[in-house]
């Protein structure tokens, strides 16, 4: 696995800040890519596999409960952003409440923040919780793509057939790029770097 993209060099990794509340939040300096998705998407095992890590970003022991923005800066150059998952069942409502006030909060104005990763379970599809997450990434004209996860998971036929209605999805904006990723196999692992590297550089 390289450890070295486009001039990055991935052994140069730190988790800089956790944020819990609104005025913790970074908006300001290095370039942010941002990753949202629900609690059991693969969100920290995509991180730790595009970073070639096995352990940076943590599998929370109760998942939903972690309300917290994690900022990874990656060798001084641009920061991961690892927003707090959501759509866990067993969340309250005092935690969905915090979660959707310190996810809007990072969103407005943020002039630091180029792009959103929006995951989604190759195998699922879009569920509600997904949609909301699009609509505020619509709602606040935030540049995003779709990584659709654990795609080790199905054959030939079946990933062309769920990527086919996760791409004709109405609240997409037209022409939003779907990458095939497996953190497993590292499946579409160059891709996605590509198109971060892509979007921090203009």
């Amino acid at each position: 696995m390289r450890m070295n993209v486009g001039g990055l060099n991935l052994h140069n990794v730190e988790l800089r800040r956790s944020a819990g509340a609104p005025q913790q939040l970074v908006k300001s300096g290095l370039p942010q890519v941002a990753f949202a998705g629900r609690s059991n998407v693969g969100k920290s095992s995509l991180i730790n596999s595009l970073l070639g890590r096995k352990k940076l970003a943590r599998v929370s022991s109760e998942p939903g409960k972690t309300i917290t923005v994690n900022y990874y800066e990656v060798d001084g150059k641009i920061y991961l952003v690892d927003l707090p998952g959501y759509g866990f069942a067993n969340r309250g409502k005092e935690e969905t409440k915090k979660w959707s006030a310190l996810t809007q909060n990072y969103f407005e104005e943020n002039d630091a923040l180029k792009l959103v990763l929006q995951l989604v379970d190759i195998k699922v599809g879009f569920t509600e919780d997904d949609r909301m997450m699009l609509e505020y990434l619509n709602y606040y004209k935030v540049p995003y793509v779709v990584v659709a996860t654990k795609c080790d998971r199905l054959n030939k036929t079946q990933l062309t057939e769920s990527a086919r209605r996760i791409a004709e999805d109405p609240l997409l904006r037209p022409g939003t790029g779907i990458i095939l990723y497996s953190s497993v196999k590292s499946i579409g692992r160059d891709e996605l770097w590509g198109m971060i590297l892509k979007t921090i550089k203009g």
